[in-house]
């Protein structure tokens, strides 16, 4: 599980590759795309500046872009900034010695969580964008008769 302000950081890097412009894009645009309160976003977007994942510019045509090419920052990059490590992420099953059959669902837990972790390392924004637009292409209706 991740945070809510985990959630909104990555749904915010996410619009910055989707739009995939090399021009600033304002908070509130941010805000008002991934439906995140602008307030917290502000916080969250200086957070990822400061870990170089975004840069920012001011000025009336300033705001955020991505500080590198979208295909070189993955969901895990973003996770592991600001959760921490995948391997000490507490687990909710817990540890009794004494049930039979401790030791195999321990191990499958860190099973589970290596797998899931990995993942987060192989993705990158750029393949959630084309993702994204896939989805949306197989939605678009065609009229034609």
């Amino acid at each position: 599980m991740v945070s809510r302000k985990c959630k909104y950081a990555l749904a915010a890097i996410f619009e910055l590759a989707f739009r995939n412009i090399k021009n600033p894009v304002k908070i509130h645009d941010i805000a008002a795309a991934q439906a995140i309160p602008q307030r917290f976003l502000e916080i969250i977007l200086a957070e990822l500046k400061h870990a170089g994942f975004l840069e920012s510019r001011r000025g009336i045509e300033g705001g955020y872009i991505l500080a590198k090419p979208a295909d070189t920052i993955t969901v895990g990059d973003v996770i592991f900034f600001l959760e921490g490590d995948f391997s000490k992420v507490k687990r909710e099953y817990k540890d009794t010695s004494n049930l039979i059959g401790n030791y195999a669902f321990k191990r499958l837990w860190n099973e589970v969580t290596m797998a899931i972790s990995d993942v987060y390392k192989k993705t990158t924004f750029a393949d959630l964008v084309q993702q994204e637009l896939k989805n949306r292409e197989k939605q678009i209706p065609n009229y034609v008769i």
